[in-house]
């Protein structure tokens, strides 16, 4: 349950920072931003902030977009603008004005500055989990440091893209490593490593001091303001709990192929609740294989371990996933995962249309 005891709309100004590119996800992203890409059915990345969000009690939300944003200035305030208030959902759009996630509250000062905030809660907006952050905010403003990190344990050998701590047993963080090549472990856990989810809770006095002082210069939160913080003593840490579900559940689906696992774990069970929730005929193939919004993909058929893109209408007879040579030849393999989008399948159909021609009408 939240604890609601402190006043959370009054005191908090949230951050959702949704301007990443995502150019792991290839041509998934190559003209939408990484937030805006489906997911399970006609869910977005972004709409499991934007859910965790309302559920919290947060009602004051800037979203700080950037790379592609049309899709999230449409979709936001559409499916999320009736639980804000009016001037409680604000969207800006940063394109080349932001250097960093630092930078971008650094110049959206003023408005969390008029909504008198206490605290600053800084969101990711592309990963996938469930988290109540009326209870971050809480254990925040109990421990009494300037910032509190949201962590989450990984392989330590996925560990090395994300922001990686080491605490003491309070939670009081020691060190903190922006994406290390040989990520420390957890201690008696060699293989496990505590990693930041990128979800901060800082006082806003303290954060106004160093973005507009000491850490002027300051772009990033993870390569600048974060290691500043625990260098002066004033970072904690907070584990995600289970979500409804009774899981743990947070997900980076930067790859194709992190990005169509994570499908497969919603089929397996739900482990965090979908915004909108849709059934998996809508979406899942088979064969772990799925298809986005605006995908055909006839019953003759075979794809296996795909991702079928907006817009892709997959011919009779194809098959994906069984043949990597042949794969290789026409679509774009990552790891485990095949992606067909239309323009690989138009250039698919191009080329074998010109090495077998359709016999011409002789009079």
């Amino acid at each position: 349950m939240s604890d609601r005891s402190i006043s959370l709309p009054a005191a908090t100004a949230t951050i959702l920072l949704a301007g990443g590119k995502g150019t792991r996800l290839h041509e998934l992203t190559a003209r939408e931003s990484k937030p805006a890409v489906f997911f399970a059915g006609r869910n977005r990345i972004v709409d499991f902030a934007m859910a965790n969000v309302v559920r919290s009690g947060l009602d004051r939300l800037l979203v700080a977009t950037q790379f592609a944003p049309d899709t999230l200035h449409r979709h936001l305030p559409a499916q999320w603008g009736r639980h804000f208030p009016a001037g409680g959902l604000v969207l800006r759009d940063g394109r080349g004005y932001y250097d960093g996630t630092a930078d971008a509250v650094r110049r959206n000062w003023l408005q969390i500055q008029a909504w008198d905030a206490e605290q600053v809660l800084v969101l990711a907006a592309d990963h996938i989990y469930e988290m109540d952050y009326a209870a971050l905010i809480a254990a925040h403003r109990r421990s009494g440091a300037a910032v509190t990190i949201a962590a989450d344990v990984v392989p330590r050998a996925q560990a090395s893209g994300f922001g990686v701590m080491q605490t003491d047993a309070a939670g009081r963080l020691l060190d903190f490593l922006e994406k290390p090549a040989a990520p420390p472990p957890m201690p008696g856990q060699p293989d496990q490593a505590l990693v930041s989810m990128g979800v901060y809770v800082l006082s806003a006095a303290w954060l106004r001091a160093r973005l507009f002082g000491d850490a002027a210069r300051a772009a990033d939160f993870g390569h600048d303001l974060i290691p500043m913080a625990v260098a002066r003593g004033e970072a904690g840490s907070y584990r995600l709990p289970p979500a409804a579900s009774g899981q743990v559940y947070w997900r980076d689906v930067g790859t194709l192929d992190a990005l169509r696992r994570a499908h497969l774990d919603f089929l397996a069970g739900a482990p965090a609740r979908l915004p909108h929730p849709a059934p998996a005929a809508e979406w899942s193939l088979g064969r772990g294989s799925l298809a986005m919004p605006g995908a055909h993909v006839p019953a003759s058929a075979r794809l296996s371990a795909a991702i079928v893109a907006p817009g892709a209408h997959v011919p009779h007879g194809l098959v994906v996933g069984e043949d990597p040579d042949e794969d290789a030849r026409w679509f774009r393999r990552d790891g485990q995962t095949v992606l067909v989008t239309p323009e690989m399948l138009q250039r698919r159909d191009a080329c074998r249309a010109r090495l077998h021609p359709l016999p011409r009408n002789v009079a």
